[in-house]
């Protein structure tokens, strides 16, 4: 009688911790990036490369609402178990691939465009991630690298930001607050970072409102 309880305990130390992920990938030779690729955890942790092999990936995290919205939309596409591509005579705008996985459960689609809604609000998503790690990357290399050009990079996220392209807000703070508070960049740059940290901390649109 005792054997039913064994296998289900050892089915839930297996198993248990298993938690849907979800891959995008864009490959377009020519373009800037050339590649990148975003991987998501369902609690909203992710990671942004623009190699398949880079070791020091940006990581992120996605707010729980923001999260929410991106897994439903692959849940309304049955985690890409059907194609995706429109067939349609258009241009190149890069191979794009949406891969599930859940424990030893994969499936992925990719395509060039597709005329699905579902899959263009998901697309639209993770392009918003990935241009959420860049201007976060470009703050921070100019933070360290060129500290002329960090108003141009605040100036930047602002923009992003009140088109509602920017995600996980909070991934801005460390480096927003490092300039708001350090006397070595211009005056101009800190108050700019200062300004854009506090709206973040009160609450700014996020994209997905």
């Amino acid at each position: 009688m005792k054997w039913p309880i064994l296998i289900l305990l050892c089915a839930t130390a297996m198993w248990g911790d298993s938690a849907p992920r979800l891959f995008y990938s864009k490959s377009f030779p020519g373009s800037t990036p050339a590649f990148m690729q975003v991987t998501l955890e369902r609690d909203g942790k992710g990671e942004y490369k623009e190699a398949p092999d880079d070791e020091l990936p940006l990581k992120f995290k996605l707010a729980e609402d923001e999260a929410n919205v991106v897994f439903t939309l692959a849940d309304k596409l049955d985690h890409f178990k059907n194609p995706l591509e429109s067939g349609l005579k258009v241009a190149f705008m890069g191979k794009k691939t949406f891969r599930w996985e859940n424990g030893d459960v994969k499936s992925e689609q990719q395509f060039n465009y597709s005329e699905n809604v579902d899959a263009q609000q998901l697309l639209d998503w993770f392009e918003k991630i990935a241009e959420s790690a860049q201007l976060r990357m470009i703050l921070e290399s100019s933070a360290k690298y060129d500290r002329l050009g960090v108003d141009k990079a605040l100036r930047q996220i602002w923009s992003a930001m009140d088109r509602k392209r920017l995600v996980a807000l909070d991934q801005f703070l460390p480096t927003l607050d490092r300039i708001a508070n350090n006397e070595s960049y211009m005056h101009t740059a800190r108050a700019k970072a200062a300004e854009l940290g506090e709206t973040i901390r009160k609450g700014a649109p996020a994209a997905a409102q």
